[in-house]
């Protein structure tokens, strides 16, 4: 149990500072998504059930705040999650750089998939699309510069605990 309080506080967190960041952005029109960003260190580094657990509990709590329907965040976190965690034995895990680089990846997956799924709701769908490629590289932007600092929060967290990650390294720290 306490690991996945633990496993769920930065991404509480950084879902929190992003909804300020938002609401900051709102005059601009610009949307930061960080989904991948939750999903790529509990894919690589924590146990499957507690790693499940933490992503599919952070993407209810980003549903709390965005106007979708509930458990859409969840499952598209959920999903991404399980096809890294699938990968996660053909990569090394404890390398930053590819780490960022799969934050970004399962971001752009996840962004086109909510993207795909709520632009119907707009009276003009077409007309969407650079706005959405606006959004898009301003969020991979904030990902690329944040993704070093939320994962050696992350690791901290657990280091914080007692437990030991799988294949830890100094890089995350």
């Amino acid at each position: 149990m306490l690991r996945l309080l633990l496993a769920l506080f930065p991404p509480a967190l950084l879902i929190v500072l992003v909804a300020q960041f938002n609401h900051l952005l709102a005059p601009w029109h610009v949307y930061l998504s960080v989904g991948g960003l939750l999903v790529v260190f509990p894919a690589l580094q924590i146990d499957f059930r507690t790693g499940f657990a933490a992503v599919f509990l952070a993407g209810l709590f980003a549903d709390a705040g965005e106007p979708v329907r509930f458990g859409t965040h969840a499952f598209l976190f959920a999903t991404a999650y399980a096809f890294l965690f699938v990968l996660r034995h053909r990569l090394p895990r404890d390398e930053t750089p590819l780490a960022v680089m799969l934050a970004l990846l399962a971001n752009l997956g996840i962004f086109l998939a909510l993207s795909l799924l709520l632009i119907r709701r707009l009276p003009t769908p077409a007309g969407a699309w650079v706005r959405l490629l606006a959004d898009l590289l301003c969020s991979q932007a904030f990902l690329a510069l944040s993704a070093p600092w939320f994962f050696a929060l992350q690791a901290r967290a657990f280091a914080f605990s007692g437990f030991e990650i799988q294949h830890r390294s100094r890089r995350f720290m």
